[in-house]
């Protein structure tokens, strides 16, 4: 098979990969398998391969493929390159008399396939250990210089730094031995891939400024596409064991900088630095911090450092947060490093985005984080020195408005590592940052404050804590005077989730003595109580419930604090005056009902000296409420039947004030507006007279079964005014129950007779309702009552009266 046809082969392979038109001559792997396919071939066998070589080499001197089809044909080419290789290191392994190999592929026709010939010779050469290995890679790398078409010369060099990855001395000096002057030291091979990098920088660099300058574009994207091939050269510096922190300060990272430096192109600019950080170890960044931060600022004005500089940092956090990590060196200022450079970088960068700044100042708290998580002050004084930036902003415009986004992401970091809000109370520089920030913003961060410290159950001790914490947080509090109408209109729904946190947040205000948590509240309700009407209702409850929970921790400390009545009636004054402000408002009147009686309800639980005159007004403001601001019907039983419920049990009242609450209770259930709401409030108001404890005897109810038949008498007067038959009946079997139940519970004036005229009464007039789905249930009902009176007639009840008598 003679050359043609193989010329053909490639050159149908050529055009599938997009070359644009048939190449003028190009090879295959045949040609290269006649090499290894021959046992001994001779010099006429081995010109003609590197005759073949030489055509397919040519084809890599195309000015027609873009960088992505060049990589495919510079990919065909090396694979049958591979095979030419192997066979010249097998022919020299056998004794081939190939001395002259080396300079006789220099008389190809073409720089191109010259040097790639050249390249695989010189590697086959170092590897049969004919010729000194340093002395042929110097020789190389120089002679690479003839291609300075960017991306053939690129190409070259890859492929020069593929086949030497392998070959290049890795020896110190002193371990070289007698042949270091033959083999070469690792010196020697730092210097090969320097030189290297450099020219292949230089190339790389040189496309940006080929074509016109409507391609800029086009070109950058090409040199994205090219770029790891410089990138290889560092890799390939990495790869270098016996590179150690000295030689890499003293050669290798001078070397690097040196050439990134003066190319004075932002691309490569950034991708090497960026390279440099990724490739090396940790050890050695830690070892060279000065010099690589120092170059940061040197760089083109268009580079972005802040993404070198917080990569580096980034890395080296990991490194310290790293479990197998030895940490920091003691000897290494890290923090004071990178603060004092990266304070250097941004006033030589007059025009760096204001974001830009802000996250470098938070990649600086990540690092102060991780590698030094007990040193707040550092933390602090980064804080302050964003705070210095945002002040001159401030003083040249709203230039702070576009960077909130950075600026929230680096408050959070803090509250994120932290995990304390305690700790970050110890930030002196955080909240006059929030300053800078816009009212969504200052929002956004209160409740992540807040969350925070919901999630971790992160109580907070001391009064002082509590009055800077709720300042931090004072965007939840209070309105705000940069609110817009927007805001202002929040959804109902938010705005009470947003509320129902900061009242969760008061139960985290946790003192460790009884004084200091009084000390607490109180300044919890200064913060709370500027509110306005549509906060407080959310917020002062659970603060009047704290102080509830306190008065119970007196009550139980009272064998040690002699003081401690005088100070629950302090206490309950408190609760009285915070009740009494959420009452002023609009629709809050059943809320703070609730309060008035809890509270009463409370002040007889712990039973202080003046508990009886605290629980007095408690129902005393209850029942002005009820008759001031409670107007709808239900509302009204529902407040009257709470209050009922309430009064039944206590018992620390005297007689003399027993006696007209109680009867102020049935007075006001039977002023209900309508029939059936009187009705039913007199016949729970019977309770009172027949369950109600007084102080004098708190153990035996009052049992007044004759004020109890009054009450239910006048209930069935109520009960035979209503104009709805239906209704009526409703309420007489209802009425009926209350007669069982008093009549159980042995009162003697609750007769057999009564139950028996009340049945007759709802048996009589039970047909005559309208049959429909509410009165089936009133009848089952009756029946229910009907079915337990008969269950106690067959069973008896030893602890009460049975129903002997009473015929249904």
């Amino acid at each position: 098979r003679d050359s043609r046809t193989a010329n053909h082969a490639a050159g149908t392979a050529l055009r599938s990969r997009g070359a644009g038109k048939v190449p003028r001559r190009g090879a295959g792997d045949r040609e290269t398998r006649v090499v290894s396919d021959e046992t001994m071939p001779g010099q006429t066998q081995l010109m003609d391969a590197l005759k073949h070589a030489s055509n397919m080499l040519g084809e890599l001197r195309t000015s027609m493929l873009s960088p992505k089809s060049y990589y495919e044909l510079y990919m065909q080419v090396c694979d049958e390159l591979r095979h030419l290789e192997l066979a010249l290191l097998d022919d020299i392994q056998r004794g081939s008399a190939v001395k002259d190999l080396y300079e006789l592929v220099q008389y190809a026709g073409n720089i191109v396939p010259r040097l790639y010939l050249l390249i695989t010779v010189g590697v086959v050469f170092i590897k049969a250990g004919q010729v000194s290995r340093k002395d042929i890679l110097k020789d190389l790398v120089e002679m690479c210089r003839g291609v300075q078409h960017p991306l053939r010369g690129l190409f070259l060099r890859n492929y020069l730094l593929q086949c030497t990855r392998n070959l290049l001395p890795d020896a110190r000096e002193e371990e070289a031995g007698v042949d270091k002057g033959k083999d070469g030291i690792v010196q020697d091979s730092v210097d090969f891939v320097l030189l290297n990098y450099s020219e292949m920088n230089k190339l790389w660099v040189r496309i940006q400024h080929q074509g016109h300058s409507r391609e800029r574009e086009k070109r950058e994207k090409e040199r994205q596409e090219l770029r790891i091939l410089v990138g290889t050269n560092l890799v390939r510096l990495s790869q270098l064991e016996m590179v150690d922190v000295r030689l890499y300060r003293r050669s290798v990272l001078s070397g690097l900088l040196e050439q990134i430096v003066s190319c004075r192109d932002p691309i490569a600019q950034e991708y090497l630095m960026e390279c440099i950080i990724q490739v090396f170890p940790d050890e050695f960044h830690l070892q060279s911090l000065g010099e690589f931060l120092q170059t940061c600022g040197e760089l083109h004005q268009k580079v972005n450092v802040k993404n070198i500089v917080i990569a580096l940092i980034d890395r080296l956090a990991a490194y310290a947060s790293r479990t197998d990590s030895p940490g920091i060196p003691n000897d290494i200022q890290l923090f004071d490093v990178f603060s004092e450079q990266i304070s250097v970088i941004i006033h030589s960068r007059t025009d760096m985005p204001p974001e830009d700044i802000v996250s470098l100042q938070a990649a600086l708290i990540n690092l102060a984080l991780k590698c030094y998580p007990d040193r707040v002050d550092y933390v602090d004084k980064v804080l302050r020195y964003t705070a210095e930036i945002f002040a001159k902003f401030a003083e040249g415009g709203d230039a702070a408005a576009g960077v909130s986004k950075e600026l929230l992401r680096l408050l959070k970091i803090p509250i994120d590592s932290y995990l304390n809000v305690l700790t970050v109370l110890e930030l002196g520089h955080f909240a006059p940052l929030l300053e800078y920030l816009s009212y969504a913003a200052r929002k956004e961060i209160s409740l992540y404050l807040v969350n925070n410290a919901l999630d971790n159950n992160t109580t907070v001790p001391t009064q002082e804590e509590v009055d800077r914490f709720l300042q931090l947080v004072d965007t939840l509090i209070t309105d705000q005077k940069d609110q817009d109408d927007a805001e202002l209109n929040i959804d109902p729904e938010d705005f009470a989730e947003e509320q129902v946190l900061m009242g969760r947040l008061i139960f985290l205000m946790q003192a460790v003595s009884p004084d200091q948590q009084y000390l607490i509240l109180n300044a919890a309700r200064k913060h709370f109580g500027n509110g306005g009407d549509k906060r407080i209702k959310y917020t002062l409850p659970p603060l009047v419930f704290a102080a509830f929970r306190l008065a119970f921790q007196y009550k139980s400390k009272q064998e040690e604090d002699d003081k401690w009545s005088k100070k629950c009636n302090k206490i309950f004054q408190f609760c009285l005056q915070t009740v009494s402000a959420l009452a002023k408002g609009e629709k809050r009147a059943e809320l703070s009902l609730r309060l008035f009686l809890q509270g009463a309800l409370a002040a007889d639980r712990i039973a202080f000296d003046n508990c009886e005159s605290v629980a007095y007004e408690f129902m005393s403001q209850a029942f002005s409420l009820y008759e001031e601001e409670i107007s709808d019907s239900k509302a009204q039983l529902a407040a009257i039947t709470l209050i009922v419920g309430t009064f039944e049990q206590m018992s620390c009242f005297g007689e003399e004030n027993h006696e007209p609450l109680r009867s102020q209770c049935a007075v006001t259930a039977s002023k209900l507006l309508k029939k059936p709401d009187q009705c039913r409030g007199v016949a729970i108001s019977s309770h009172l007279f027949w369950s109600g404890r007084t102080k004098e005897n708190p153990d035996a109810p009052c049992r007044d079964g004759k004020r109890v038949v009054e009450c239910l008498k006048k209930s069935l007067r109520i009960a035979h005014q209503c104009m709805d038959s239906t209704v009526q009946v409703q309420l007489f079997v209802e009425i009926l129950n209350r007669y069982l139940y008093y009549y159980e519970k042995d009162c003697e004036q609750v007769t057999v007779t009564v139950l028996k005229q009340l049945i007759d009464k709802i048996r009589e007039d039970m047909p005559n309702i309208e049959s429909n789905e509410e009165t089936e249930q009133i009848n089952k009902h009756f029946q229910t009552t009907l079915v337990h009176i008969r269950h106690r007639q067959e069973t008896g009840d030893p602890d009460g009266r049975d129903y002997a008598g009473l015929v249904l």
